[in-house]
């Protein structure tokens, strides 16, 4: 199938079923609330290295938590039990998301200045939120994603102590598990994610949990 490429005066996305095997679906347009907002609907999210144009991906099958199945380990509970660790949302999402590209920059990052600047955007709409734990009244970690409706979707981690993002994650879970929200998608499969809960869904289904969701 073609990547198509897409103008950056029309915000509009190809059919996401027809992507590549890999997932890439589009190249082009730009990093607008608007357009950002109409990928994130459809399953689409930007991934790209610095110098490249934008490219958008849709895999065909998708990795996510479902908040209600986040596993905490027997020494996630142990560290629980001996930390005080809580969560705060949007205690400074530029700072977060700076935090998590810096932990990413040795190996390369897809998190330019570009990025940067568009989820802030994102954030200011009330659209992105960023999560930092605290671990005894110290930064530990956070992550930070974009909300829509009754969908979260995870973009990057940082740790500042062991288990800061681990914490951040199983707190925010057990927030979204209140909240009703039916998924945290995770975009690409990682051990790490499937040891706390992760599950691959088919996009039947996964389109499913977006069409409740993102209402």
């Amino acid at each position: 199938m073609p990547v198509f490429a897409l103008d950056e005066n029309e915000i509009y996305f190809p059919d996401p079923t027809l992507a590549e095997e890999d997932g890439l679906l589009a190249v082009g347009g730009d990093l607008s609330v608007e357009r950002l907002v109409l990928a994130y609907c459809n399953g689409i999210f930007p991934w790209y290295n610095e110098g490249d144009p934008i490219m958008w991906w849709c895999p065909r099958e998708r990795f996510i938590i479902r908040p209600s199945h986040i596993h905490i380990s027997h020494s996630m509970e142990k560290f629980f039990r001996k930390h005080k660790a809580e969560i705060r949302l949007n205690r400074d999402f530029a700072d977060t998301m700076h935090r998590c590209r810096a932990k990413r920059e040795k190996d390369g990052t897809w998190i330019t200045d570009q990025m940067e600047k568009a989820y802030f955007a994102l954030h200011q709409n009330h659209f992105a939120v960023s999560v930092e734990a605290f671990i005894d009244g110290k930064l530990g970690g956070g992550l930070y994603g974009v909300c829509i409706g009754k969908c979260f979707f995870g973009e990057s981690m940082f740790s500042d102590m062991e288990n800061g993002s681990k914490a951040a994650l199983i707190l925010f879970a057990k927030l979204l598990e209140e909240k009703g929200f039916l998924m945290i998608d995770c975009q690409f499969h990682t051990d790490h994610l499937e040891s706390m809960g992760g599950e691959t869904i088919s996009w039947e289904e996964y389109r499913k949990l977006l069409d409740k969701g993102c209402k």
